[in-house]
């Protein structure tokens, strides 16, 4: 049986009720089942002999071979237990099927047809628990919810983001499609992901029924880019990079300072005066009132906001216009570790690296309530360290025999 974790000096989370066996490896699948760790559930990591594939990504804090992972595996892999289990042996499937029996919930992010191979797939899965909430993150989706001839096809982040229309979209002008700095394709699908689970979890509640939920990445992507959507419907053209420009604001941009760059957000008409007004340039303000006037100026008023910039530091400009005009730097993750308010609300967090007597940090959860806050509880697995209390008294008559 399930042997749930918690000790009396753990905060109990919104979703303490809820038993989660992860299935998932690398990004997308992690990150969700991270995010229902950090609230509260029992994730139980059910890992592939060898384990999780990005156990052995860098960074390393000190020696590779004396550390159990890297950053990557720990930054979304907190908080969970492991357990080890080859599917190709049928004493792990039966094992993994008397967890199914008592679990809430199983996210995989197999390809296609992967668990139907070893006779573990949703149906299958149904008779052993009726309430049972399974879920899937697949690049194209499950054929339960949509069959197109994409499925069964490999993808990650980059795939992802190319289909979608994000690469498109992103990066200067005269430059070539680009990706986003952080695996969107992977991180938005895995949070959208995560809803769809706890939307099922709130449905069993009123009809005691489990579901299937799949979330795919292409179809994340198409969400993501809701605004490119929109805009090729109702103009009929397809739009493309434009920098860090807004395509229907103005000014909502970045600006080169004498040491660094800073965004402004000056496009509604008040914000657009106080901006002329710390420029010394009323008669801006006066000559483009509206958002169409300065829409159709904006090269020739970008020009002036990047001249006032240029000859100031970063924080003299953001110091010019705090609590006047939205306007912040464009930090680095250093100016983020320095940074109080990001102390203050808890978004750096320190955690054991095993191998080493060192902690590091990783992200805290954006998410605050509270009675139940989200937080990670404490760090990545060992692969397979929590056999014992996972499978309770059926792992020891099977070390004995």
């Amino acid at each position: 049986m399930i042997n749930n974790k918690g000790s009396g000096s753990e905060s109990r989370g919104a979703l303490s009720n809820l038993c989660v066996l992860d299935l998932t490896q690398v990004l997308a699948g992690p990150y969700c089942t991270m995010l229902l760790a950090d609230l509260g559930a029992d994730v139980v990591k059910i890992e592939r002999p060898g384990g999780d594939l990005i156990r052995s990504n860098p960074p390393f804090v000190d020696d590779p071979d004396e550390e159990a992972y890297g950053g990557y595996f720990q930054s979304v892999n907190r908080g969970k237990r492991s357990i080890e289990l080859d599917f190709g042996d049928e004493t792990d499937r039966e094992d993994f099927l008397s967890l199914v029996e008592e679990a809430d919930v199983v996210v995989e992010n197999y390809q296609a047809g992967t668990m139907e191979k070893y006779d573990l797939g949703y149906e299958r899965l149904q008779k052993y628990n009726s309430e049972l909430i399974y879920s899937s993150i697949r690049g194209f989706g499950d054929p339960r919810t949509g069959e197109t001839d994409r499925q069964g096809q490999p993808s990650f982040d980059l795939i992802a983001q190319a289909l979608g229309g994000v690469m498109e979209i992103t990066g200067q002008e005269d430059g070539p499609p680009t990706k986003t700095g952080p695996g969107v394709g992977d991180l938005f699908t895995a949070t959208l992901n995560c809803i769809g689970i706890l939307a099922a979890v709130n449905h069993r509640e009123q009809t005691g029924d489990g579901q299937y939920v799949d979330t795919g990445m292409y179809d994340s992507m198409i969400s993501f880019t809701e605004r490119a959507i929109y805009q090729q419907s109702y103009t009929g053209e397809p739009p493309s990079r434009q920098g860090n420009s807004h395509p229907t604001l103005f000014p909502y941009d970045a600006f080169e300072t004498a040491d660094g760059y800073v965004v402004i957000a000056a496009f509604n008409d008040r914000h657009w005066t106080e901006l002329c007004s710390a420029m010394g340039r009323d008669e801006l303000a006066d000559d483009h009132s509206t958002m169409a006037d300065r829409l159709e100026s904006r090269h020739l008023l970008r020009e002036e906001i990047a001249d006032w910039t240029l000859d100031r530091t970063n924080d003299e400009v953001v110091d010019t216009l705090e609590r006047r005009v939205p306007a912040a730097p464009v930090q680095t993750t250093a100016d983020i570790f320095d940074d109080d308010h990001v102390r203050a609300r808890d978004m750096l967090v320190q955690v054991e690296q095993p191998g080493t007597d060192e902690h590091v940090e990783i992200a805290g959860s954006p998410i605050k309530m509270t009675e139940t806050s989200p937080e990670p509880r404490g760090r990545a697995p060992l692969l397979d360290e929590h056999r014992d209390e996972i499978l309770g008294e059926e792992a020891e008559t099977t070390a004995d025999d």
